[in-house]
């Protein structure tokens, strides 16, 4: 049998809102495991690395040059038994860099239904029939919009927001305040429903609006950020709301308005919670969740599928029925939308060679899928064992440099470099850097073993 470590050449994909060339990781961590002939282009803007079997752009084994989908569709051990069959011989887990420049489109992941029926519908704009419920970790500060606000933030917007106001609709805005104000809090389950059902009319009210109005009110909008940023988003003389830095607000509009001029993205914004996170900080986003990146470098984790449903900040396909049919209508304040990692209990560190402060974090969503570890090994000679699991996992180090072991097979690991684990195997990562750099790794795998309940529930 094939020892169970491979080194992998991964793609990145160039999009728009990528980030232009060394300032984008994705392109960086490219240049040291892509193809022969890849180079980064100062002007080009670098958006994505994927690593994994997605056939739109699948890894392969450095050494060999297949792909990994066909090594672990000819070795099934690789994936274990009950993941090969579980997943059709897949990967059930896509691994990815972001590196973002600006903006991404405001959308939503189907569930697996849907997203059945979605691809046999149109299999062009939705290329696979899999959900896609995705974590993100950031790796650099990043900004993004993830899930609606408390519905007390959005009635306070379409009171402050005369434009917002305007495009929704005056009427639609009455209607939705009284039906929530009072209840915005309640957890009550009729009135949770009726909220909701109330958040779905007014968003649907604004997402309907006509081009031209959506034109007209952006020039608004934007002429008020730039006349009072002061006081954008507030009414005289009440107190700052705990959502609104009125002068970040109004910088944030104009940022996104010199991005996508007029988009109806703007006024979503107002919708949707503003989310920061700090290096190492995650967000999990479950389908039929509405959000969108707006800023920085990431580390995302998703279920293999590549469907995404588009409504505002991009020049691609748009399909706004689909969006505001699907979506959930959950609402939650930010820190709700985050994912707080634990210690990994799987990880044994080796106590004679590691400083305190090495660590191993475990970002474990309540999906089958995949769960991720981090693990910085903060001195010369640290080493994490990992356990072996029934499963696969993928590892990209993004800082430092260290070596991998698998059974008797070594590999040198440097920032950019990804491996694959095969299922059952220990894998041993060491840090060979200087003492005044973490060795810094990621690692997605999927271990059914330790999701049964999960499992069993399907």
């Amino acid at each position: 049998m094939q020892i169970p470590l491979l080194r992998l050449q991964c793609g990145v994909n160039s999009y728009d809102w990528g980030k232009l060339g060394q300032q984008s990781a994705a392109a960086r961590y490219a240049a040291t495991t892509a193809a022969p002939d890849f180079a980064v282009e100062s002007e080009t803007p670098y958006a994505e690395l994927w690593m994994g079997t997605h056939p739109s752009l699948p890894s392969k084994d450095v050494e060999t040059q297949r792909s990994l989908l066909d090594l672990v569709q000819d070795n099934q051990a690789l994936l274990s038994t009950d993941v090969s069959e579980r997943y059709d011989g897949r990967l059930p887990f896509l691994f990815k860099v972001l590196s973002i420049g600006k903006a991404l489109s405001i959308q939503a992941h189907p569930n697996k239904k849907l997203a059945e029926q979605l691809h046999a519908r149109d299999p062009t704009n939705y290329p696979d029939d899999n959900h896609k419920p995705e974590m993100t970790i950031a790796l650099t500060p990043f900004e993004g919009l993830c899930g609606f606000r408390p519905l007390a933030e959005i009635v306070h917007f379409l009171q402050t927001i005369e434009p917002l106001r305007k495009l929704v609709g005056l009427q639609a805005a009455s209607e939705f305040e009284q039906i929530v104000q009072g209840n915005e809090n309640s957890d009550d389950e009729p009135v949770v429903d009726r909220n909701k059902a109330a958040l779905r009319s007014v968003f649907t009210s604004l997402m309907e609006s006509t081009p031209e109005n959506i034109e007209s009110a952006s020039k608004d909008l934007v002429r008020l950020a730039e006349s009072s940023p002061a006081s954008f988003g507030t009414l005289p003389g009440e107190p700052e709301a705990d959502a609104v830095d009125p002068t970040e607000l109004a910088s944030i509009i104009k940022r996104l308005n010199d991005q996508f001029p007029n988009d109806i993205g703007l006024f979503v914004f107002f919708f949707l919670n503003f989310i920061k996170l700090e290096p190492g900080e995650a967000m999990f986003l479950k389908a039929d969740d509405i959000h969108a990146y707006v800023s920085g470098d990431v580390i995302e984790c998703m279920a293999s599928s590549d469907n995404v449903v588009r409504a505002g900040f991009t020049p691609k396909f748009k399909d706004v029925e689909t969006l505001t049919t699907m979506l959930t209508y959950s609402y939650a304040p930010i820190e709700e939308q985050k994912l707080q990692p634990v210690d990994y209990p799987y990880t044994i560190l080796n106590a004679t060679a590691y400083s305190s402060a090495s660590t191993s974090l475990l970002y474990d969503p309540p999906i089958e899928e995949f769960s991720v570890v981090k693990t910085d090994l903060n001195r010369t000679g640290a080493k994490a064992t990992f356990d072996p699991i029934v499963g696969p996992s993928i590892l990209i180090c993004t800082q430092g440099s260290g070596k991998i072991t698998v059974g008797h097979k070594t590999e040198e690991v440097k920032e950019g470099h990804v491996f694959f684990v095969g299922a059952d195997a220990e894998c041993v990562i060491e840090s060979t850097g200087s003492h005044e750099e973490a060795f810094t790794t990621y690692k997605a795998f999927c271990d059914l073993t330790g999701k049964e309940d999960m499992v069993n529930g399907h």
